[in-house]
């Protein structure tokens, strides 16, 4: 039966990759790295800032890549005012309400971004399970941070769907043993067929990810 849905937050409960990208470029120009959506896509997305910034300046001790890592999600929040969540996800979280499904949030971002993203889209109050990159180590690719979430919902893995966007993510929640569906924001089907997805959507009014939750939900 289907007591839990869980969801990613970047590229899942909203598109924000783009406005990552351009925060990631602004600070890393001083340096003389230039971000691209090549870069973003094989370097950065889904990835830990600790592993993202050893990736990136390699030749600068981990003290100066906390202190880019701060700057650069300063400036992301600076710039992420405007964003609206993913096309479905009000109603799907409607809906998981409605059926006395629980929801909660995974995500390798600090505390402060997922405050600031979810007071931005207006679902603060949506999420009362609630795991961040600062409660557990290590994080995605690592199944802890869903390990983390499912005991916190009281829940078994077979109990739960999972939502992720990225590689490290969808790793991390396949590793963990949940069904999971790849939301197209970053990646292809095929590449999302390629690392584990049980199924990929666009947006969650996709017919495919209601039949599934129709089904469980009623089994």
């Amino acid at each position: 039966m289907l007591k839990a849905l869980i969801f990613d937050m970047d590229g899942t409960l909203v598109h924000s990759d783009p406005v990552h990208l351009e925060a990631f470029a602004e600070v890393l120009k001083a340096e003389g790295v230039d971000i691209n959506e090549e870069i973003y896509r094989s370097k950065i997305i889904g990835r830990t800032n600790e592993a993202i910034f050893a990736s990136l300046l390699p030749h600068l001790p981990v003290e100066e890549h906390e202190a880019y890592a701060d700057e650069k999600e300063a400036t992301f929040r600076r710039m992420a005012m405007e964003l609206k969540p993913l096309e479905g996800l009000l109603e799907l979280l409607d809906w998981a309400e409605a059926h006395g499904i629980k929801v909660a949030l995974v995500t390798n971002a600090p505390r402060l971004n997922a405050d600031h993203m979810l007071d931005v889209l207006g679902l603060a109050e949506r999420f009362p399970v609630q795991v961040t990159i600062e409660e557990v180590e290590p994080g995605k690719p690592d199944p802890l941070p869903y390990l983390t979430a499912l005991e916190r919902l009281g829940i078994k893995a077979e109990e739960a769907v999972a939502f992720e966007d990225s590689p490290s993510g969808m790793r991390a929640a396949k590793a963990a043993g949940l069904f999971s569906f790849g939301v197209l924001t970053g990646l292809t089907r095929d590449e999302m067929r390629e690392i584990g997805a049980d199924g990929a959507i666009v947006t969650f009014h996709d017919r495919a990810l209601w039949e599934i939750l129709e089904h469980r939900a009623a089994s």
